[in-house]
């Protein structure tokens, strides 16, 4: 009798995942608010694209932005060419992280988790900085292939050495957070020993900052959260099947290493993309996905796009602060995110014992 229940139990699970949407959820908490977070993300991508030595009024900005004449002067080299590929950048940016960290708290079960915690970002810092230190006279432009290697080669170590007939979220976690700290170490003995010129602009990289980004970044990391944010939807409905544990999953016929593998690659993808961008921005990937939560729930369907929202008006909006706090200078948004992202996690801590 106990094993005909169980079973019923499974193919009432299974029938219900079935009828999960694939894409976007018909939740109307969740248009609602992505609605909401849509729309403060415009307005504070309107002010920090007007805002700086030449102040533009929102209303011209938004005129610029779409073509439409202005009534005292010509704003489009500034808006267009100065202003608009930094917001942008700082917008992909937050998105990448935000679902790259969605996926690592999925598939390892954790809500501590996140690329920055278990060395995926640190890995790309690492390669990053000796590329920069080691061979300072590298086109830039081979940056971002050596930050996403980092990542790469990190993310499939760790699998490598959690695995032990199969992977288990907390296998992955504590491998994860010896690798950081391995990653980390490196990255400290590299700028040690580097050579001032090098050392600085290592520096400037590693705290995460959008300043001077242009079309050329846009049109490089657009690709890649497009396409991986998009296969991370489209697994939304694994994921959450992850999150029952790996016994309920495959008895639910779900392909457990194969669809963590995948999943753990498109959160590699995502988070090497955004660290090459903009350098080492942390915390966006943690709390992200833990203000989703509180939001509309658990369901990846849902949690992912809203996510992927936060995270992006998350650095959009410390962009625009680093600023604007200490104007005429300039802080990195990494800073500023790392100043509330700190003390949440800290509370994150507390609060899961």
């Amino acid at each position: 009798m106990e094993a005909e229940e169980v079973e019923r139990s499974k193919q009432s699970l299974m029938i219900n995942f079935q009828k999960l949407p694939i894409f976007f959820p018909s939740d109307r908490q969740v248009i609602k608010v992505l609605l909401i977070l849509t729309s403060i993300t415009l307005v504070a991508m309107v002010i920090s694209i007007g805002y700086g030595e030449y102040p533009v009024a929102p209303l011209d900005v938004i005129k610029t932005l779409l073509g439409l004449p202005t009534a005292k002067e010509d704003y489009t080299f500034i808006v267009m060419v100065l202003r608009l590929p930094r917001t942008l950048v700082a917008f992909l940016v937050g998105v990448g992280l935000a679902i790259a960290g969605t996926i690592t708290q999925g598939i390892t079960r954790n809500p501590l988790a996140a690329p920055d915690i278990i060395g995926v970002n640190a890995g790309a810092a690492l390669a990053a900085v000796s590329l920069i230190i080691l061979l300072p006279n590298t086109p830039a432009a081979w940056l971002p292939f050596a930050a996403f290697t980092g990542a790469l080669t990190v993310a499939f170590l760790i699998y490598l050495l959690a695995w032990q007939e199969g992977s288990s979220p907390i296998r992955l976690i504590l491998v994860g957070i010896g690798f950081e700290l391995i990653a980390g170490t490196l990255t400290d003995i590299m700028i040690t020993f580097g050579q001032i010129n090098t050392v600085s602009q290592a520096l400037v990289w590693l705290t995460g900052s959008v300043y001077g980004r242009t079309w050329s970044q846009v049109w490089a990391l657009m690709p890649w959260i497009v396409i991986f944010g998009s296969v991370a939807l489209f697994l939304a409905r694994e994921l959450n099947i992850l999150n029952l544990g790996d016994e309920v999953a495959r008895g639910l016929g779900s392909q457990v290493e194969w669809q963590r593998g995948l999943l753990l690659l498109t959160s590699v993808a995502l988070a090497g993309a955004s660290v090459a961008t903009a350098g080492t921005i942390g915390f966006v990937g943690l709390m992200a996905p833990h203000l989703g939560r509180q939001l509309v729930g658990v369901s990846h369907q849902g949690l992912i796009p809203v996510a992927a929202m936060m995270g992006g008006m998350l650095v959009v909006c410390a962009d625009l602060l680093g600023r604007i706090m200490f104007a005429p200078l300039e802080l990195p948004c990494g800073i500023i995110i790392a100043a509330v992202g700190a003390p949440y996690f800290v509370y994150l801590l507390i609060r899961n014992r």
